[in-house]
């Protein structure tokens, strides 16, 4: 092995999974695999979590969500929330997506459409202070009204209503919430029976019970990643799945050179930030080069010794997350930023 990898542990992710799906109960789970399953690969994760009994799975964008199709079979569903044209629309109906629908232009396409085939399933998505995306709350009563006559037609069937929230603080939390539960109402009255009602994603499932409803869209909480600045993974009952590790290649006086850089992920910032663990006990991160960084050497190190640049805490390692928090970002930016070069190894299940 000339250079870095990353392990991937599936028995891990199948453990976090029964954690999550205990703590959101009775909502269901939707697990979220965008970005190759935050970097984890998404065959393995998507197969995994199929045979866990996983039933929803949120996949971001429709070329993901065939994919999944493709992997989880007929009895899956599959939530996109990005599905921009009429072409993509298409592409999600082929393959039997969830669209959500946040954009009256991307409704009036559905709409359009008439049904053909057969009806779209929609989840019609409401700003409510984020402003990722999402339809405002002056625009939505003439929103809905459009989406109950295409429902009306058979051009579409409303599936759900959903949205995101900033988790930023309690007090703006409880404000999307309180705008959320009125576009519910709103959507009532225009004649729609949503049966699914989804805002809370990874921390806000977990926290607050009263965000959770009908399904929880849970990424990084999956894979092991806890928030910056929140509980740590004993407190949440998680497990990270991924070990990123990288061989030795040389020894000079008090500096080991090992085989990961830039040019797979590792953030430059990183240096003289952050330790590795090694056989010899945490070391200092010196430098990051391109294909290569710098760490301080311990007594006997030698080529081919192997040190792990996240990990698993319990391990006294880096974790993707204490190593975000050391540069002003979250644990989810260093996990997706693993170069899809560098070779994932799996245990449990592949």
């Amino acid at each position: 092995m000339t250079g870095s990898v990353l392990e991937v542990d599936l028995d891990l992710l199948a453990a976090n999974l029964d954690r999550v799906r205990a703590a959101v109960a009775p909502a269901e789970l939707m697990l979220v695999v965008k970005n190759d399953a935050y970097g984890h690969g998404l065959d393995p994760v998507v197969e995994r979590a199929e045979r866990e009994g996983v039933r929803w799975f949120g996949a971001f964008d429709v070329l993901t969500g065939a994919r999944v199709r493709r992997l989880a079979g007929d009895g899956a569903r599959i939530f996109v929330w990005i599905a921009d044209t009429p072409a993509q629309v298409s592409a999600a109906l082929a393959s039997d997506l969830d669209i959500g629908v946040g954009d009256r232009r991307l409704l009036e396409d559905i709409v359009a459409r008439g049904g053909t085939g057969h009806p779209a399933r929609v989840h019609l998505k409401i700003d409510t202070g984020l402003r990722r995306n999402g339809v405002r709350p002056e625009e939505w009563p003439d929103f809905v009204a459009t989406a109950a006559a295409g429902e009306r037609a058979g051009a579409l069937v409303v599936e759900g209503i959903w949205s995101h929230i900033a988790e930023a603080s309690d007090e703006e939390d409880d404000l999307a919430r309180a705008r959320f539960d009125d576009a519910v109402r709103v959507a009532e009255a225009a004649g729609l029976r949503p049966r699914l009602r989804h805002l809370a994603a990874s921390a806000a499932s977990f926290a607050r019970p009263e965000f959770r409803y009908d399904l929880a869209r849970v990424g990084a909480f999956c894979y092991g990643i806890r928030p910056a600045g929140g509980p740590d993974e004993e407190a949440l009952g998680i497990r990270p799945i991924a070990r990123w590790e990288a061989p030795v290649v040389a020894v000079a006086g008090d500096v080991a050179r090992i085989a990961v850089g830039a040019r797979d992920g590792l953030f430059r910032t990183l240096a003289s930030r952050v330790e590795v663990a090694t056989p010899g006990g945490r070391r200092g991160l010196l430098a990051v080069h391109g294909s290569t960084s710098e760490i301080r050497a311990w007594p006997g190190a030698a080529a081919g010794d192997r040190v792990v640049i996240f990990g698993d805490a319990r391990n006294d390692e880096e974790t993707a997350t204490s190593l975000a928090e050391s540069i002003g970002t979250i644990g989810e930016e260093v996990a997706v930023r693993v170069s899809p070069l560098v070779p994932r190894r799996y245990r449990g299940g592949r």
